[in-house]
């Protein structure tokens, strides 16, 4: 029934495939000379006129220097026009596309005016075309359901994305870069994702999905890049804007806590004050940013029935109740020296403070005999700080451009957690302190030139990121954790590397070839008393191509073909010695000895679209090398699990991709995604070091899943609108095991007031409380099953003022 059912899905996907064309305006630009003496023509006029119908468009003259733009020009056919007394007219036929915001159609030769010589007819292809079908862009203020929100949680609702354990996934895949203003950051974190679900909604502007990434940008996360770009400002004078957001979440027990631990959250408040302030004056620029998020939260609630080959069987629950308090200040000024030249000087800071509360009890199989009680609390402060500079240079042609930026960041870990280990006879009080200073400087340097059918980019990029850790043990009374596996350890990155991307256009086709060549040095220093781990590392010199090649059907109607190679460099958490004891009884641990993952990405893509809707399909495969994942294992004589990051052996992700918008009439538009893939990890057998060394064996892995959304967006009378969002995520594989299907309901409404300036909103997510993960694990000697109960549903409401 599932292969029927994905190919039933196929069948329509290809069958009805579209996505909306972009109506962009480019600025032509070009030199007019004289044939015989190459000298630059001053004044001569420059005029634009339609190819069909003859008429004029736009016009302008030479500069001094022979120059000339023409700005605005909307995509199409037309003949460019070059006249100047004493010299023959000039004409030639410009293709106004959609891949590049300027054209530069170069030099232009006018010859004398001799009766002998005939009229010279220079012909230009260059194609119009929409969007390149690699990257999707939304604006957050119009995701209604989850304003006042995190980031995380208006991720969850977009195209391609899904939500699973706290990180965000892209068909399917956790191998996500996120970027915000397309810069790596300690906010959201350096290779893998973190803390998304700490920024405030309320502070971005709109959030940008990109599949298939350029050689422009890193080549880390084979899933492909999410950027968040925050808000900024450039109107002139004074203005900015103010809101406030509460709510309520975790609005009743969704499944009774065991016997014998403290309550978990309910009626958790949620407070999100934000302001954003402006002044543009003369060649200054001034932004500031600020937000604060307030959140009670119940962050874990998770039931656990361990099986064991002995019989024997375990009952668990993990209830984490969360208090977070999250800080973002970002400000800056943007200096334009003269019409050339600009500065750009920024700095963000964040502070995020976490208090957890949790208990972790263990019962037999009939709950007639606790075995265990886990208490702790995690007293956690990161701290990040970044300051960026950009420096930007345009040429007298337009679109010629350089950028050089500069930017160093600094985050800092630091977490404490008291453990009380209460047993049937005794009891015993640990804690443990983490520090971690991370350290990270990105020098870029980036040039883009302009061409009749395209354009050229190419650039340097330097990184060099320290990030010293040291995990100090303080064991108590009847000690169970392991003091001897802490200690000082220290992360050393270094990546040089530079790259290089041709993007042509013609009248059917579009090309975008690129490469990235990479160097990266890691070396992993690791505590010489550490009773498992040594000191590890490794380095590459590795080539990253991408390639696009597009057919434009008509005006309505293009297929194109996308090629990526990338990498997936293991994270500084992912290596880390450190047990980690948040569960007492299945315990997660780095892996110094862990390599990269190379991945190919090929994908097929066809997108049209007609008056009121469009469509876009899209066809992929990928294939990783060394897959990074989680493997739960016990040792001989222990039911602790123990869950290290491996290099397994080869997967395959293979899907398509729907997505289809229709506006029925002015109340009411839709649009639906639906994502079917097929995942497969081929069998493997890996040898788990921590803590003895125990080998590991799992069978070849295959499901097919996929996730459907349904977005529903209403307008109604008294500038009134309304959302309702629908999602289903299908049945999926995960390391050693699967996850069961999950859906959810989430509503907003929001009403514009005060003359478009002010704006009241009402939000709730998980309206029917069933966003449950239930996952089955299998291991040798064990398996188990999970539910968690964690917080989703939750009611905001929100007020915003601009001015």
């Amino acid at each position: 029934m599932k292969l029927k059912f994905l190919k039933l899905l196929m069948f329509f996907c290809l069958v009805t495939s579209t996505i909306w064309a972009q109506n962009k305006q480019v600025t032509v630009s070009g030199i007019v000379k004289e044939t015989k003496t190459n000298s630059t023509i001053p004044f001569a006029n420059v005029v634009l006129k339609t190819a069909t119908q003859n008429t004029f468009v736009a016009g302008t003259i030479t500069n001094e220097s022979g120059r000339f733009t023409l700005a605005h020009v909307k995509t199409g056919n037309y003949i460019l026009e070059i006249s100047s007394m004493g010299y023959t007219t000039h004409q030639e036929n410009l293709y106004v596309g959609n891949l590049s915001n300027f054209l530069d159609v170069k030099t232009i030769e006018l010859n004398a005016a001799i009766s002998t010589l005939n009229e010279v007819i220079v012909t230009k292809n260059n194609n119009t075309i929409s969007n390149k079908m690699d990257k999707k862009t939304f604006t957050v203020a119009e995701n209604i359901s989850q304003t006042g929100s995190s980031v995380l949680q208006v991720m969850q609702n977009l195209p391609s994305v899904t939500v699973q354990d706290g990180k965000v996934q892209l068909r399917g895949n956790d191998k996500v870069m996120v970027l915000i203003d397309g810069k790596q950051t300690g906010l959201t974190g350096f290779g893998s994702q973190s803390g998304l679900d700490n920024i405030p909604a309320s502070a971005i502007e709109k959030i940008e999905i990109i599949n298939n990434p350029s050689a422009k940008y890193d080549a880390n996360g084979n899933a492909g890049i999410i950027n968040i770009i925050y808000k900024q400002n450039k109107k002139e004078g004074f203005n900015g804007k103010v809101g406030f957001t509460s709510g309520l979440g975790a609005l009743w027990v969704r499944k009774e806590n065991l016997p014998s631990i403290r309550p978990q959250y309910t009626m958790t408040p949620k407070i999100n004050p934000s302001v954003a302030l402006n002044y543009k004056k003369n060649k200054i620029n001034a932004f500031f940013q600020g937000d604060y998020l307030y959140t009670e939260t119940l962050n874990k609630n998770e039931f656990v029935t361990r099986y064991y080959d002995d019989g024997d069987i375990i009952n668990s629950q993990l209830k984490r109740n969360r208090n977070t308090h999250f800080t973002t200040l970002k400000s800056g000024f943007d200096w334009n020296m003269d019409d050339q030249n600009t500065l750009t000087i920024s700095g963000l800071f964040g502070s995020e403070k976490i208090i957890d509360r949790g208990d972790q009890p263990f019962f037999n199989n009939d709950l007639s005999e606790r075995r265990r009680l886990w208490q702790f609390l995690e007293d956690e402060l990161k701290t990040t700080v970044m300051a960026t500079a950009t420096y930007q240079h345009k040429f007298k042609e337009p679109g010629r451009l350089l950028n050089v930026g500069f930017n160093y960041t600094f985050h800092r870990e630091d977490e404490k957690y008291f453990y009380d280990n209460i047993l049937s006879s005794s009891s015993g009080t640990d804690a443990f302190k983490l520090l971690s200073d991370e350290k990270v400087y990105d020098l870029n340097v980036d040039y883009t030139e302009p061409l009749k059918q395209g354009r050229i980019e190419t650039g340097i990029k330097f990184r060099k990121r320290d990030i010293p850790t040291n995990m100090e043990f303080r064991p108590g009374q009847n000690s169970v954790i392991d003091a001897n596996a802490g200690g000082p350890a220290t992360y050393k990155e270094l990546i040089p590397a530079v790259y290089g991307n041709y993007v042509f256009e013609s009248l059917k086709w579009e090309a975008e070839l690129g490469l990235r060549l990479e160097y990266v040095d890691l070396h992993y220093e690791v505590n010489p008393n550490h009773n498992t781990y040594k000191s590890d590392g490794y380095n590459y010199t590795q080539p990253f191509p991408n390639m696009r090649l597009a057919y434009k059907i008509n005006d309505d109607n293009k297929i194109s073909l996308f090629f990526n190679r990338r990498v997936d460099r293991p994270n500084e958490v992912d290596i880390r010695i450190f047990p980690k004891y948040d569960d007492a009884e299945i315990i997660k641990v780095g892996n110094p000895a862990l390599k990269p993952q190379f991945t190919n990405s090929l994908e097929l893509g066809y997108k049209t679209n007609w008056e009121k809707g469009n469509l876009y399909t899209a066809l992929y495969h990928r294939f990783a090398e060394g897959t990074i994942t989680r493997i739960s294992s016990t040792v001989p004589g222990s039911t602790i699990i123990y869950a290290t990051f491996q290099n397994v052996n080869t997967s395959y992700n293979s899907g398509i991709e729907m997505v289809f918008s229709q506006e029925i009439n002015q109340l009411y538009s839709f649009n639906i995604n639906t994502n079917a893939y097929r995942n497969q990890i081929n069998a493997f057998t890996v040898e788990n070091k921590y803590p003895s060394s125990h080998q590991f064996s799992a069978p070849t892995e295959t499901i097919f899943s996929g996730n459907i959304k349904w977005n529903n967006t209403f307008h109604f009378t008294k500038k009134i609108d309304g959302q309702v969002t629908a999602i289903y995520l299908a049945p999926d594989i995960i390391p050693q095991g699967k996850i069961q299907s999950r859906y959810s309901v989430d509503l907003g409404v929001k009403k514009s007031i005060q003359n478009g300036k002010g704006e009241l909103y009402f939000n709730a997510t998980d309206l029917l409380n069933s966003m449950v993960p239930r996952k089955q694990i299998q291991g040798d000697g064990f398996y188990y099953t999970s539910n968690d109960y964690y917080e989703t549903q939750v009611i905001r409401l929100g007020y915003h003022y601009k001015f």
